[in-house]
């Protein structure tokens, strides 16, 4: 119960509008214990022959205002805590979306995007069903049994003894549920969460799913899928087909030993008639409460294992730590030292070894080296997506871990290969990190990008919407929009991790000339698909197997016949 009582600590914020719920709710549950007395004193009354006409509407009247009255109690139980539920649900569901935006790179290695999603929308969705209903239903069963108990030992206290024998099974029975039953739910939250994975990661790569013409094989995994996620459900409602009735039969119990005992009490002229129909009222409002806190189980059950994967999110632990003391970092000049820098990603695996570099501002340095060699690594550990091992980086003669990370990244654009552009407007990806830009800035960086020209021969120009992930455009088009975006931006250091190999000559050219225009203002970090477009770079690193293998301008390494010339000799036999 740590995790439940955990969501609820946490809408403290909504305590005044839960408790008001909760007095709606125990208006109606006082309300339900006055309806059988009234009905037990009516009864008495018919078996003395006293009633008349007028006692008759009086008690007609009096019903009916306890009725009235007690719908009203429910109005206001129902309304305000559900006013509570779903407030708190929306804030969990931010609380989730801005701690997924905190974590570091390295928690995303091993998750699936659909599943994060699943935790977000559809286990804080599960709050509800606490705060709506488990909590309300559970302050007023727990008001209705203490006062029914009360009640019934008043009327006959021998009679109501014996019908409470029922009662530790009936406990008995929710316990045994709980231990036992309860989990499949929480599987049920699980494969849920795995069907929402499958469907984002199909939906996101329905062009290659298209493309490659297996429509008919991920259709027979999505059936599988769906048919567990069917049994799943089903085995958890015949577990639930199982419990509810064994309750019922086990509560109605009681009516049988009011019947059977009470009437021969009433034989025997130990009971009046109106006692035994007043004591039957009330039993069946005595067991109803007990029936429904056996599916406060399933309720409490149900959120805690939302709960469950809610909190294995807001208490996963960020690699990327900001000091409580860390420093704004502003008026940057654009220096990047990387002093024995080492960095994994798996221990057996080691990604970059003692990497050791000066960038000066204003200065261009490219990286270069074979596939997989550690090159987009460098420019995450720039930003700070991961955290190196060993060694340390600085801005500015600054510890980048010393510093506040929105400080860091507010002085740092980039350009990456696999671009994400969002659903909107070409104007609005483009004015995306620059709040306020006017049009005349969007259009400036865009011609600087040389994506000026293809932007104005669009439908709309610059107010075309592009699809989900610019799937309107070209892979040139989209780089170009990101290298607009970044220049637009307009940081003192500028990193461009591949930014061109999506372009074709022509506009590889028009590019290279813009990145060039931009040199002497800011330090530019260059990942080279196409070692022409660092022919300029003040100095070019060569990385080979995660360390440093050649350092130089670019006569240098041509001259010194390494890896460099070797990779630049090949990229010349391939164009032609």
């Amino acid at each position: 119960m740590n995790l439940t009582t955990k969501l609820v600590v946490m809408a403290k914020k909504h305590w005044r509008t839960i408790i008001f719920g909760a007095v709606g709710v125990s208006g109606a549950s006082l309300l339900n214990l006055i309806t059988p007395s009234i009905v037990r004193s009516f009864t008495a009354k018919l078996q003395n022959d006293t009633i008349t006409v007028n006692v008759l509407v009086i008690y007609s009247l009096v019903l009916i205002g306890t009725y009235l009255l007690r719908s009203v109690c429910r109005w206001v139980a129902l309304a305000i805590s559900h006013v509570a539920a779903w407030n708190f649900v929306g804030e969990l569901t931010s609380k989730v979306y801005e701690k997924l935006q905190k974590l570091s790179m390295r928690y995303y290695q091993d998750k699936q995007t659909g599943q994060l999603m699943s935790r977000m929308i559809n286990d804080t969705r599960q709050a509800e069903v606490l705060i709506a209903h488990a909590l309300p239903d559970l302050i007023s069963n727990v008001i209705m049994i203490i006062g029914v108990g009360i009640l019934i030992f008043t009327i006959n206290p021998l009679l109501a003894a014996i019908t409470l024998i029922p009662v530790p099974f009936v406990f008995w029975a929710g316990t045994f549920f709980s231990k036992k039953v309860a989990p499949l739910f929480r599987i049920n939250q699980e494969v849920l969460g795995e069907l929402n994975a499958v469907s984002q990661d199909n939906l996101s790569g329905i062009k290659e799913i298209q493309a490659f013409g297996q429509e008919d094989r991920e259709f027979d995994k999505m059936v599988e899928r769906c048919k567990y996620y069917s049994f799943v459900n089903i085995r958890a409602n015949y577990a639930n087909a199982f419990f509810y009735p064994a309750i019922e039969f086990l509560t109605s119990m009681g009516t049988v030993i009011v019947i059977g005992i009470g009437g021969y009490f009433a034989m025997r002229g130990h009971m009046n008639i109106s006692d035994i129909i007043g004591f039957l009222m009330y039993l069946g409002i005595f067991y109803q409460p007990l029936s429904v806190l056996a599916r406060l189980f399933e309720d409490v059950q149900t959120a805690y294992a939302g709960a469950v994967r809610i909190f294995e999110v807001l208490d996963a632990d960020s690699e990327v730590k900001e000091k409580p003391d860390a420093e704004v970092l502003s008026d940057c000049e654009g220096s990047i030292e990387f002093d024995d820098v080492s960095f994994y990603y798996n221990k057996e695996e080691p990604v970059l070894k003692n990497i050791s570099f000066t960038a000066k501002p204003g200065e261009m340095i490219a990286v270069v080296g074979p596939t997989g060699v550690g090159k987009t690594t460098i420019v995450s550990l720039i930003e700070r997506f991961y955290d190196p091992q060993d060694g340390s980086i600085k801005i500015d003669g600054k510890d980048i871990r010393d510093v506040t990370v929105e400080s860091l990244r507010s002085q740092i654009s980039m350009v990456l290969q696999d671009v994400f552009l969002f659903n909107g407007t070409i104007a609005e990806n483009i004015a995306y990190s620059v709040k306020g830009a006017t049009q005349e800035q969007i259009e400036a960086a865009a011609k600087i990008a040389c994506a000026d020209d293809f932007i104005r021969l669009m439908p709309d120009g610059y107010k075309t919407v592009i699809g989900e992930r610019g799937v309107r455009l070209s892979g040139g088009q989209k780089q170009r929009l990101s290298i607009a975006r970044a220049v637009l931006r307009n940081t003192p250091i500028l990193i461009l991790d591949e930014a061109t190999s999506s372009v074709d000559m022509e506009t590889e050219l028009q590019i290279q000339q813009a990145i060039e225009n931009l040199t002497g203002g800011r330090t530019i970090i260059v990942i080279a698909h196409r070692l022409s477009t660092i022919v300029s770079a003040n100095q070019i690193i060569v990385l080979d197997k995660g360390s440093i293998t050649e350092k130089g301008n670019y006569e240098e390494l041509m001259e010194h016949d390494g890896i460099f010339a070797k990779l630049n000799k090949s990229k010349v036999v391939a164009k032609k």
